[in-house]
């Protein structure tokens, strides 16, 4: 069973409602029908009410089973807004808040916070930053992470891995700019769990640096080494090794050659952990352009509930993988487990 349809097995038994902040694009009704008709996941349409029914109902899509939520709705929109003013720590006042939930997004996110839903989607339409700010503003971040951060998961067609698939997570590429070695032990910290969740692999955890094992030095490989030391002492029980260069992170014989100690995950890495957003914007476009690598992603992290965000140029069947990522990890979330 390929990964899409291990994570749709895993939706299909533990369904949430999921908000859709964007749905009036044809693309984005395109996904949200694939996902109500195979019953993975409730759909809840916040605004743009009419202008959805309309692009539904020039599609022939039954909408029947969709939830619409107009955030316009003076009764409703009181309603969400009360139950939110109680929730400890908000960043903004009643007035500030009543402004902002004119924004769909916004809305949602405060649906969410009350537990009106359990997945905030959107990106269709927003910037990936304006995302992470309405989350961060509304939601919150996890008390025990420093930095919200992304992670992908890309397929390369014409390349096997050590432990004989093609699949390969990688973070952050999205969010985080440069990120001290703390918040990149939260990052490292923060994608096992989340690939855990999406996919069930064992997560084998590679820091990546222009250095393997201290064959060079610098700044930015102490970094690395302290984020490391840093991950491992807080959750020994991850395998979260480095700093590693990528060869040594992904092919054994590289990592025999040049790792001289013994690892669990040097040449076997199933998680790559870029040290900035430079090294791994850069290194996701690289495996995209050159190896034709199809990506799932980004899914955001690091929030207390789930905010998933999509790219704006993705295509159909990217939007859904990304939904059912997020309804996966929605249910772990309900059921205890963590992100």
């Amino acid at each position: 069973m390929d990964l899409i349809e291990t994570v749709k097995a895993k939706a299909k038994a533990n369904p949430v409602r999921v908000a859709f902040a964007e749905a009036n694009d044809a693309k984005m009704v395109q996904a949200i029908n694939e996902v109500v008709q195979g019953q993975y996941c409730e759909a809840v349409i916040v605004g743009h009410v009419a202008e959805v029914k309309k692009m539904c109902q020039e599609a022939q899509i039954d909408d029947s089973a969709w939830q619409y939520v107009d955030n316009t709705q003076e009764e409703y929109a009181n309603k969400v807004l009360t139950a939110y003013l109680k929730l400890p720590n908000l960043v903004y006042g009643e007035k500030s808040l009543r402004r902002r939930m004119n924004d769909p997004l916004y809305f949602a996110l405060m649906m969410e916070a009350i537990d009106e839903v359990d997945v905030t989607f959107a990106g269709i339409t927003s910037a990936t930053g304006d995302i992470i700010y309405a989350a961060q503003t509304i939601i919150g971040l996890e008390s025990n992470l420093e930095v919200a951060s992304s992670v992908g998961i890309a397929k390369l067609p014409n390349y096997t891995f050590a432990d004989g698939g093609n699949l390969i997570a990688v973070g952050d590429c999205a969010v985080c700019p440069n990120p001290s070695a703390s918040e990149l032990a939260s990052i490292a910290i923060n994608t096992c769990e989340t690939i855990r969740s999406v996919t069930g692999w064992e997560p084998k955890c590679a820091m990546l640096s222009y250095s393997t094992d201290s064959s060079a030095s610098g700044e930015l490989v102490e970094k690395v080494k302290t984020a490391v030391k840093l991950a491992n002492e807080r959750r020994p029980d991850l395998k979260i090794d480095g700093e590693f260069q990528l060869d040594a992170a992904i092919v054994p014989e590289v990592a025999k050659k040049k790792v001289k100690r013994e690892s669990e995950v040097a040449g076997q890495a199933n998680i790559l952990i870029f040290p900035d957003l430079n090294a791994g914007n850069i290194g996701v476009k690289l495996i995209q352009n050159f190896g034709g690598a199809d990506a799932y992603g980004p899914l955001l992290q690091g929030f207390k509930k789930i905010c998933s965000d999509c790219s704006r140029s993705a295509p159909v069947s990217e939007l859904v993988g990304n939904i059912l990522f997020s309804i996966v990890r929605a249910g772990d979330l309900k059921n205890g487990a963590k992100k």
